[in-house]
């Protein structure tokens, strides 16, 4: 009897695990995949398994063939501010990078993430690590890997909008990067966490807890356009 109670118990937390918020895939031991984006179609405004975050002005999202895959497509107008996002727990130690593709059809004109006024991109990808406090949604550790235009590559930037201190952006990409050219990425996201946070913990990562990704362009009153697909966590 006892050898069937912790069949099912282990059954149940198996169960639980693959249909938790629609948790990361585990394609191999070494990836876990997070948006393959497998088909065209859409629920409550998003990709299957992702919630749909509309800021402001009107959301323009689709998913487009790529290869064998969908790519996410975005594209942002005077007034738009919007994304999708999906919870996960993924142990940072485990699966340190993060690696995707991506392109930009258009850049918002003139932004720069260092000034709020102008803190405008045509594409964000942000990974939310476990708060360290209450209230959670100012105490989440989360890093914004983003492509700008004015600010410089390599730039570490603390957000500048108000109650954000605990979102710190790596600019990997900006205006010098060819427009409508799919481009490679690859990120040690423990190594950036510890760039990023030596206040919070001495720069030991937290685990991860969800992941989202976003175009704006209402601070800059233009338009931006982006694509991204094949977004995976990995070992190495």
């Amino acid at each position: 009897m006892k050898s069937v109670r912790s069949f099912l118990l282990v059954s149940f937390v198996t169960i639980f695990i693959l249909t938790f918020a629609g948790a990361v895939t585990a394609s191999e031991d070494n990836i876990l995949t997070v948006a393959g984006f497998d088909s065209e179609k859409m629920k409550k405004g998003a990709p299957s398994g992702w919630e749909l975050v509309d800021k402001a002005g009107v959301v323009n999202l689709n998913l487009e063939k790529v290869d064998d895959s969908y790519a996410l497509h975005m594209t942002s107008s005077s007034k738009s501010s919007f994304g999708i996002k999906k919870e996960m727990e993924v142990k940072t130690v485990e699966y340190p990078f993060l690696s995707w593709e991506w392109k930009v059809a258009k850049l918002p004109t003139g932004a720069d993430v260092r000034k709020s006024d102008t803190d405008d991109q045509a594409i964000q990808i942000y990974v939310a690590f476990e708060p360290t406090g209450w209230p959670a949604k100012l105490k989440t550790p989360t890093i914004g890997y983003i492509w700008g235009v004015e600010c410089p590559k390599d730039t570490i930037v603390t957000s500048p909008q108000p109650l954000a201190s605990k979102v710190r952006y790596i600019v990997l990409r900006n205006k010098t990067d060819e427009l409508n050219k799919w481009y490679h990425q690859k990120q040690n996201i423990k190594e950036d966490y510890k760039k990023l946070f030596p206040d919070i913990d001495g720069g030991q990562p937290r685990d991860i807890e969800g992941i989202s990704f976003y175009i704006n362009s209402q601070h800059t009153k233009s338009e931006a356009e982006s694509y991204i697909y094949d977004v995976r966590f990995s070992r190495d």
